[in-house]
């Protein structure tokens, strides 16, 4: 057992004012899709692009961040990534067009991409590295209370007030944010080579192109050529970057990076597991209010226990992962989330209501776990002059994953819905019928890829409690 000291601490604490900053931010918005779509004019369909504007505007702009923190600082760079987010909430709370709203959350993208991944790379730069799963869980505890507000907080405001508020609200904290930053953050700077704006270039393209493509003509309305186009633009981009990256040590991502194996398998894994669970946020609000009927309120009601079953595992998720390793506990947990993932429909399906509660906290439970151990697996084992690029690729695949995630549950409920999705339709229950039993093909498929982490060698330090001294 070890201590750290108040310095470190409060430092830990800024991050995770981050982290509550952003999480806040995307469990009011999940919540208040249907009640947009509605305001908008828009078919709920298509509300999914504004939680991927964000999430990929966030995993393009991304491997910048690392660089930037390291050239600028990352209290400089922290602090700007708290005013532009908070700069794009205002834009979204002005916004009266769909176009203008996935516009304003390009916007608070840019702000996003550099807040959590900086503060993650703060951690690393503060906290010896066998302390880091714990200094990471004593980092998100504290960012939980975003999701604990997010869906109450997202309901009361959009029943009773409009959807408005729930970017306004961020106004404030925002502020109080930059402030606290300023004062308490240092300026942790390193040292840094030329920035890769050739690999940066290609890995936005690739990215960008490929996401939208998966949206095709039915999320987007683009025609089959414009589609080839993008599929064709966004993989060559990608192949061309690993050509530009092969042997360059100067690259954006050191292809080196790979020479890890738990990198490379925690890398894959977060990638093909974020996509099933990236679905999860945005698929449960809208199964709540057009497939059950609940209202906006009565739906962030219904979020709160998944959240506190998070934060009930974050104290001791690292004893968990010590006493059963990392494979047993990720293989263990993805194939739990599938079924949870079922279960929850079904008992929807069924009229249960009063046991929806008790499934959503064991759902937080599994998926604390598991997203712990994906995290802390990719980037243990790195070398110290690997660890900031590793950091900001696993931050992007975070994202990019996310936004695929969001896009396939877009997509499925187009497809099964024949793009009409109505609350009170006789339809409706048989399109998240098939949907669900889609996400959780999707969700345990990485299984396969978590069989293959090879077994610990060193296990996790676990962060003790502060002591009150007596004198």
């Amino acid at each position: 057992m070890t201590d750290l000291p108040n310095s470190v601490r409060w430092q830990l604490w800024i991050v995770a004012f981050g982290f509550f900053m952003q999480s806040l931010d995307t469990t009011i918005v999940n919540t208040a899709l249907p009640s947009m779509a509605e305001s908008l004019g828009e078919s709920p369909l298509h509300m999914h692009m504004v939680i991927v504007a964000y999430v990929l505007t966030v995993a393009v702009t991304l491997p910048a961040s690392g660089w930037l923190a390291d050239r600028v600082g990352v209290r400089n760079i922290f602090f700007c990534a708290i005013v532009i987010f908070t700069l794009g909430s205002l834009f979204c709370a002005m916004a009266n067009t769909l176009n203008g709203l996935v516009a304003a959350r390009v916007v608070q993208g840019i702000g996003g991409a550099m807040m959590v991944p900086v503060g993650r790379l703060t951690v690393m730069k503060i906290v010896p590295r066998e302390q880091y799963m714990a200094a990471m869980t004593f980092v998100t505890l504290p960012g939980q209370v975003g999701p604990l507000l997010g869906p109450a907080l997202g309901g009361v405001l959009v029943e009773y007030a409009s959807w408005h508020w729930i970017f306004l609200i961020n106004l404030p904290v925002g502020v109080v944010g930059a402030i606290a930053t300023l004062w308490l953050m240092p300026n942790y700077t390193m040292q840094t080579r030329r920035f890769d704006f050739s690999g940066f270039l290609l890995l936005a393209v690739g990215m960008a192109a490929l996401t939208i493509a998966l949206d095709g003509q039915k999320g987007l309305g683009i025609s089959p050529v414009t589609l080839s186009l993008l599929i064709s633009a966004g993989a060559a981009a990608l192949i061309f970057y690993l050509w530009h990256a092969r042997g360059n040590e100067s690259a954006l991502f050191n292809l080196r990076l790979f020479d890890t194996r738990t990198f490379s398998l925690g890398l894959f894994g977060s990638l093909c597991g974020r996509i099933g669970s990236g679905m999860l946020p945005f698929m449960t609000p809208i199964f709540l209010q057009i497939g059950l009927g609940f209202s906006p309120f009565h739906a962030g009601l219904m979020m709160i226990p998944m959240v506190l079953g998070s934060m009930g595992m974050k104290r001791i998720v690292v004893q968990v992962v010590n006493r059963f390793g990392y494979r047993n506990t990720l293989v263990v947990s993805t194939l739990a989330l599938a079924l949870i993932s079922l279960l929850f429909m079904w008992v929807g399906l069924m009229g249960w209501y009063s046991l929806l509660p008790v499934v959503l906290f064991f759902q937080g439970v599994v998926n604390s776990v598991r997203f712990s151990s994906m995290n802390t697996l990719t980037l243990r084992d790195l070398p110290d002059e690997l660890a900031s690029g590793g950091n900001s690729l696993l931050s992007m695949v975070m994202q990019l994953s996310m936004s695929i995630g969001v896009s396939v549950a877009g997509i499925l409920l187009g497809a099964f819905g024949h793009n009409q999705l109505a609350a009170d339709s006789g339809i409706a229950h048989e399109v998240f019928l098939y949907t669900y039993f889609c996400m959780a093909a999707i969700i345990a498929l990485p299984a396969l890829v978590f069989a293959r982490v090879p077994k610990d060698t060193m296990k996790n330090v676990v962060i003790a409690r502060r002591k009150r001294s007596h004198k």
